[in-house]
């Protein structure tokens, strides 16, 4: 960037031509990043009720998901979409396997 004045006295300012984007599979220094904390959310499944419905509910009340069960869970990372996976339970806490991620071009190509 070279700040320059013109004949009013007014700066103006020539910035420096923009590189491409690295190439794919090119060494790319992510550390600055590393330690950005980002929200990790699964999602059993999905309803839509009525606000009486949902003030109907109490203990042991059952909601009805919109996915069977064995299918897949999402895995969301700041409300995106990355992957899905099934819960597993390992030394008496849940997890998630990842079974199927999402591509970073697959990801793109759902914005659209």
């Amino acid at each position: 960037m070279t700040p320059t004045n013109d004949a009013a006295g007014a700066h103006r300012v020539e910035f420096d031509p923009l590189t491409s984007p690295p190439a794919e599979g090119a060494d790319v220094n992510l550390d600055m990043i590393l330690d950005v904390p980002v929200t990790l959310a699964m999602e059993v499944g999905r309803t839509r009720i009525s606000i009486r419905n949902l003030l109907q509910l109490n203990q042991g009340s059952v909601v009805e998901l919109d996915r069977s069960a064995g299918e897949p869970l999402d895995v969301f990372v700041n409300g995106t979409l990355v992957a899905h996976g099934e819960v597993v339970v390992i030394n008496e806490r849940f997890g998630i396997r990842l079974t199927d991620v999402i591509s970073p071009a697959e990801r793109v190509r759902k914005l659209r």
